[in-house]
């Protein structure tokens, strides 16, 4: 059963102490979009944000930064007790099991993550270093945007080559889920599966968070 990470880039930021405490209740992970509006043509939100989440947040926080620099991000991350952060190849370059590992010693999980223009096989030389790498099934930057179907082909590729390797990551996939979809991406073999809008703007919030997992 895959775990499901709201995030809280599509929650009501009029009301988001109650849309964080939603996803404590009936949530897995509390999913965290950070964007510079540099690597990605969008801002999203900042430290002044998550500070106030991390007050509340009794469900791990898993923060996506989609940002130029992120190791400048990571150190104050770790502070606001964000338990996995994940950071974009693309960025991040041939620095990229550097900055794994100060992730590692800052005590969060590390995780690498592509947009899906970026070949699979470029996560490879992670694999045995990475806690879990992040498919992306849309480009980074926006919300409700349509999923990518072939992003299913990249993360079974990716599935076959942590198995070959004999090693242990999980594999996260992020954009455009929804209902209607859910039941095929967790039967292409994704462990945990990020959802906005899917969430949020749902009738009854809870029962998508259900409906979504598969329970």
């Amino acid at each position: 059963m895959a775990q499901i990470a709201p995030s809280i880039l599509a929650a009501d930021f009029l009301h988001l102490e109650k849309d964080i405490q939603l996803v404590n209740r009936c949530g897995d992970i509390i999913h965290l979009d950070v964007m510079d509006g540099t690597f990605v043509p969008n801002i999203s939100f900042g430290f002044s944000v998550i500070d106030q989440v991390a007050r509340i947040a009794t469900a791990p926080m898993d923060a996506h930064l989609m940002v130029v620099h992120p190791e400048r991000w990571v150190e104050k991350i770790a502070k606001d007790g964000v338990k996995m952060c994940s950071f974009h190849w693309e960025a991040a370059g041939r620095n990229t099991s550097r900055l794994i590992e100060r992730i590692h010693a800052l005590g969060m999980q590390a995780g690498v993550a592509i947009n899906p223009d970026v070949p699979v096989s470029r996560l490879y030389p992670y694999i045995g270093k990475a806690d879990y790498f992040l498919v992306m099934s849309v480009f980074a930057g926006f919300g409700g945007q349509k999923f990518i179907y072939e992003t299913l082909d990249r993360v079974a590729a990716l599935r076959a080559e942590i198995e070959r390797r004999g090693a242990k990551a999980l594999i996260e996939i992020d954009g455009g889920v929804n209902l209607g979809n859910a039941q095929t991406i967790r039967e292409g073999g994704v462990d945990l599966i990020v959802a906005g809008s899917a969430v949020f703007g749902a009738e009854d919030p809870a029962a998508a968070i259900s409906a979504l997992r598969g329970a």
